[in-house]
């Protein structure tokens, strides 16, 4: 089954990979609700001549402007002065890499080093990465590298590691602090029950339990199912118009009484992102969000510094495939061209970008999370997702594999949502999906 949703990934991830988010500079990328894509339009540097011989070329998809931009650039000047080797470094930005980067590589440009989001490297352009298992092992680079991403890395790329992942981010429930503080909440939920006692506490408080943008309603729905039923089967549902499956019917009650018991926003049903993260989550008229750990970055306008965020899993379901220890955890990722001469010097570069000082740096300029484990001081706005990351030995992908099928994602989006406002019943929800599926 492993091998059915790598394959079936081929055909979805031009959509799922716009989902994953990389926590950009949070000011610029609010034209698209995933932060993986920014507005760029054009390739960086189009008529750029490309470097040989001697020299790294690093196709980024970054924009030279992005925080992660200037820290690479800073990263590969000090690694040329270093080192010697000369690299010649291209922004692409997000949608200038996908439109140019297989063409490129498919008519034999020199590019020795690429990247971009785990799941689209590993699939999309599987053909040209080089194994990085000796390289990885002669560099004694899993030492200090988070070993859920490197498993994830492998099993994306067929069991051998053939990237490198880097800016690290985690999907999971964000929270105001504060307002658990108001609602007497003193303990995080971990499980399902828990959750209900807290959307209670803090209705009773006369707050909003929680919010949800039109974006990422999907997510709520590959969450609780792989949750009960594990993402194997999430797919196959989704892939084979399973939606008779008891575990769609059970997914759909839980959120039914979310919705009968008012823990939604009144709102939830027509958020267009980014209105619940915006007017309603930073404003601190909504106590909690499921989304990423690039959230604290693109709200930090609207939250101000005194903002307090929590973080928890999505909570244990009785009787479920997995628990806490399960979550939709990613990384953007390097990769290496199996046709370039240069392939101990792009890995050394790597490395360089993704551990110690500019590991950090990297981390602290975009407010993101370290790949380098011993960098254990995260900014404070994400810090709060690290004990999620610490716990978490086994990978969701993207909104575990439920928009894996990309022609039902559209009605599965439209009937969630209507669901989660009140508006149709669970067994309207399910109806609506088989109807969908024949």
């Amino acid at each position: 089954m492993k091998k059915k949703i790598i394959s079936v990934l081929l055909s979805s991830v031009m959509a799922m990979s716009v989902l994953a988010g990389c926590g950009g500079s949070g000011d610029a990328e609010k034209e698209e609700p995933k932060t993986e894509d920014t507005a760029k339009e054009n390739g960086g540097d189009e008529g750029k001549t490309e470097s040989s011989g001697d020299t790294l070329v690093y196709w980024s998809m970054w924009e030279s402007t992005e925080p992660q931009g200037q820290v690479i650039q800073e990263a590969v000047n000090a690694y040329t002065e270093e080192t010697g080797v000369k690299v010649d470094l291209q922004f692409k930005g997000r949608t200038g890499n996908r439109e140019a980067l297989q063409p490129a590589l498919d008519g034999g440009t020199q590019i020795d080093i690429f990247d971009e989001d785990i799941d689209r490297v590993n699939t999309m352009y599987a053909k040209y990465l080089l194994d990085l298992e000796d390289l990885a092992k002669e560099a004694d680079y899993e030492s200090t590298a988070n070993p859920t991403l490197m498993a994830a890395c492998r099993d994306a790329g067929g069991g051998t590691l053939k990237t490198v992942p880097y800016q690290p981010n985690v999907f999971a429930f964000f929270y105001n602090k504060a307002l658990f503080e108001k609602a007497g909440i003193e303990k995080e939920p971990t499980t399902w029950d828990e959750f209900l006692d807290v959307c209670q506490k803090l209705k009773d408080a006369g707050i909003t339990p929680m919010t949800m943008d039109d974006a990422y309603a999907t997510s709520v729905v590959g969450y609780h199912l792989a949750r009960l039923v594990g993402e194997e089967k999430v797919v196959e549902i989704v892939t084979e118009g399973k939606w008779d499956d008891p575990a769609v019917l059970e997914m759909a009650k839980d959120i039914e009484e979310l919705a009968s018991k008012g823990y939604y926003s009144e709102m939830v049903g027509s958020n267009v992102w980014p209105a619940g993260q915006n007017t309603e989550l930073a404003t601190g008229t909504a106590a909690m969000y499921l989304n990423g750990s690039w959230l604290p970055n693109e709200v930090k306008g609207m939250t101000g510094p005194d903002f307090e965020w929590g973080c928890f899993a999505y909570p244990e379901l009785e009787n479920g495939a997995n628990g806490i220890e399960t979550n939709n955890i990613g990384a953007q990722v390097f990769g290496i061209n199996k046709d370039t001469k240069m392939a101990k010097e792009a890995f050394d570069l790597i490395a360089y970008i993704t551990k110690g000082d500019y590991d950090k740096k990297l981390a602290d300029e975009s407010i993101g999370i370290p790949s380098d484990t011993t960098n254990s001081e995260w900014p404070e706005m994400v810090s709060c997702a690290k004990p999620v990351i610490e716990q978490t030995t086994a990978r969701f992908t993207w909104a575990a594999g439920v928009e894996t099928n990309v022609d039902i994602t559209p009605v599965l989006k439209e009937n969630f949502i209507k669901l989660m406002a009140g508006t149709i019943k669970a067994d309207e929800f399910v109806s609506a999906m088989q109807s969908a599926a024949k």
